[in-house]
């Protein structure tokens, strides 16, 4: 099993139970605020606000909170600004991390970001010093429910999608970053049902970890999902089983 796979099955399972505590819904309203702020509250003439919404309505995220939101994020009501940042570094095994964040005090974000990875085996690299391991997908995650492997792969390739793997319960379909709106709506209009769709950092080349070094990598991209600033974790470990 390739490492994003594997990775993106860990990732899901997590992201099941953080819905189930709330947890999510903190980062999709962030990601929803700072759409908006940056490219108005209208969804028709923005799309990073439409992928906002549509991930949030999928994680069950009630309307009057979106709302809500977006109104902070436009002046209507009070509401804080939050400044995006990216983070790299170095995990067990000499892994790569990418970690974006999203932070009203980028003084206590980096403190706290710091001190994760010395605490689990890591430590911060200079801007630049992994970036260029990875590349910019579209990752789009489609629930199988019935549906055919074949008819799905079709469907995908036909949309203009690169790739697409088969996982449990979900297809992972990848695409570039410019086509990534297009294979979104052309899967939306063939009935599949999106399970979350993002713009993700894709590492070019994967480096295997195992035994005590890949528990510490899980560990440590875990303690970073759960700290309110961050709102995605990249990495090129391949986890072994």
């Amino acid at each position: 099993m390739s490492g994003h796979s594997k990775w993106a099955t860990i990732k899901r399972k997590k992201g099941a139970a953080d819905a189930k505590r709330g947890k999510i819904f903190t980062k999709l309203i962030k990601e929803i605020t700072i759409a908006a702020r940056q490219g108005g509250g209208d969804a028709n003439g923005n799309p990073r606000l439409r992928l906002g919404i549509d991930n949030a309505k999928a994680a069950n995220m009630p309307a009057d909170n979106i709302e809500r939101a977006i109104k902070k994020a436009t002046g209507e009501l009070e509401g804080v600004s939050f400044t995006e940042l990216m983070y790299e570094g170095y995990g067990p095994g000499g892994i790569a991390i990418l970690v974006e964040v999203a932070t009203d005090n980028k003084n206590r974000t980096v403190a706290e970001v710091r001190h994760i990875f010395s605490k689990i085996g890591g430590s911060m690299g200079e801007s630049g010093s992994v970036a260029w391991m990875f590349e910019r997908k579209g990752i789009i995650t489609v629930k199988r429910y019935n549906k055919s492997e074949d008819d799905v792969m079709e469907i995908v390739l036909d949309a203009g999608a690169d790739d697409m793997q088969t996982e449990e319960d979900v297809f992972e379909v990848t695409t570039s970053l410019e086509s990534f709106e297009t294979v979104r709506k052309i899967l939306l209009e063939k009935g599949l049902e999106i399970e979350n769709a993002s713009l993700e950092w894709i590492a070019k080349n994967t480096l295997a970890v195992a035994g005590e070094d890949a528990e510490k990598v899980v560990k440590l991209i875990e303690t970073l999902e759960d700290n309110e600033d961050v709102q995605n974790v990249f990495s090129n470990a391949d986890i072994q089983e």
